[in-house]
């Protein structure tokens, strides 16, 4: 049975007796004034914000390393991806793609990245190579568009060349949008059986995570080409969109394939208060047909039927980017989970076996500001993008920087 992250509030049992009469009688108000939602269950937080940490905490050991800020005066980025003959690429929200070789970012941008409605959380959200990207130089961009039906996320499959992003073909069109700009998940990764996998936000509106003929809240599953698997879990129900690989998500803003097992890790933001009590953050790892809760469930509750996050975090980190580490220049740390944390202002390193979490590190604490994706280079190091300059973050003068982890002997 894996471990979970329970952190909270450590001092419980030092308490006097009249402050906890206090401080239950006015969590009771608070539960009481708490709106009817069904997924606003002020005990489910009280559980998980007062329960002791007990995964195990890990320290780097013969690990040492530098951070290098390698470059700054990015605006909003969301995503980096490596392509093998060297170059990473930093997608900024706005609709530019920056180019990072040769120890520098080109002055020059990506030519043909598709227009983009930049408008809350929305924009030009995230990029996955083709499986075969060395022998067809197909590259995925994932990026929110303004229609009708309101914003939506949009997939679209591109050629990488020389002169720019071209032969563009939207694969994924999108579906009914709303008129919150926020929550678009938008995370893509091609898993061991060359399917692509997509996560779906639930636009702010938990109810749609629980409808099947909804894909937002959802984790898709699409052919390279956009088409449906045919083994797709829901192909042939009328009651459930085929698209659909899992489904109860909020806003999954990671997502990451372990090597060897081939399993899909998701990191996916808890409630904010508006929708349920805060915290609640998670780690899961996605199959077909499960159900992830939302928003019948949430932090550490349980229900027949229903999946409890593998890791759970109260208060918030407001989890962002994964990876699985793979590369030989932190060799103790092959096959690691790694994601950024936005509130948490951290990189968190997961130690695993298979599914099983046997304990984890809190790496850069307060150190850079708000994080949002991690990636490895081409030369095996770790790279990490800054968020500090979009709309929920503090702001930086110098704009967001592309930092790099580099290990010390």
């Amino acid at each position: 049975m894996p471990w979970r992250k329970r952190s909270g509030f450590e001092g419980w049992s030092e308490m006097r007796g009249s402050k906890r009469v206090v401080l239950v009688t006015v969590m009771l108000l608070l539960g009481a004034c708490a709106t009817s939602s069904y997924a606003y269950d002020f005990w489910q937080w009280f559980k998980a914000r007062f329960s002791r940490a007990s995964l195990p905490a890990l320290q780097s050991g013969k690990e040492r390393f530098r951070v290098e800020i390698v470059t700054e005066g990015l605006e909003s980025p969301w995503a980096i991806t490596s392509v093998p003959d060297g170059r990473v690429f930093i997608l900024e929200r706005p609709g530019r793609m920056r180019l990072f070789r040769d120890g520098q970012i080109d002055s020059s941008l990506i030519k043909g990245v598709p227009r983009v409605a930049y408008e809350g959380q929305g924009g030009l959200l995230d990029m996955a190579l083709h499986p075969q990207y060395e022998r067809n130089s197909f590259v995925y961009l994932a990026y929110t568009v303004n229609t009708e039906g309101g914003m939506m996320t949009r997939v679209a499959r591109f050629r990488d060349t020389p002169q720019g992003l071209t032969e563009p073909k939207v694969i994924f069109p999108g579906v009914l949008g709303g008129d919150k700009a926020k929550h678009f998940g938008s995370r893509l990764r091609f898993g061991i059986d060359g399917k692509l996998y997509i996560t779906l936000g639930e636009r702010g509106e938990g109810r749609r995570a629980q409808d099947l003929m909804d894909l937002n809240g959802k984790t898709l599953r699409l052919n390279d080409d956009g088409s449906i698997p045919s083994d797709n879990p829901f192909v042939g129900r009328a009651d459930a969109r085929s698209e659909i690989f899992s489904y109860g998500h909020r806003n999954s803003q990671g997502m990451a394939i372990q090597p060897g097992t081939g399993f899909i890790f998701q990191t996916e933001h808890g409630p904010s208060w508006n929708d349920a009590p805060g915290g609640g953050d998670e780690v899961n790892i996605v199959e077909a047909v499960k159900n992830y809760g939302w928003p019948v469930i949430h932090h550490l509750a349980t229900k027949e039927g229903m999946i409890s996050p593998l890791l759970e975090y109260t208060p918030a980190v407001a989890p962002a980017g994964a990876m699985f580490y793979t590369g030989h220049a932190f060799p103790s740390w092959k096959g690691n989970l790694f994601f950024t944390a936005l509130v948490g202002h951290s990189l968190f390193r997961i130690e695993l076996d298979g599914g099983n979490v046997l304990g984890q590190e809190v790496l850069l604490r307060d150190q850079y500001g708000r994080l949002r994706d991690v990636a490895q280079g081409p030369d095996g190091l770790i790279y990490v993008i800054t968020s500090d300059t979009d709309a929920y973050g503090p702001g930086r003068e110098g704009g967001d920087r592309l930092l790099r982890l580099i290990p010390v002997q």
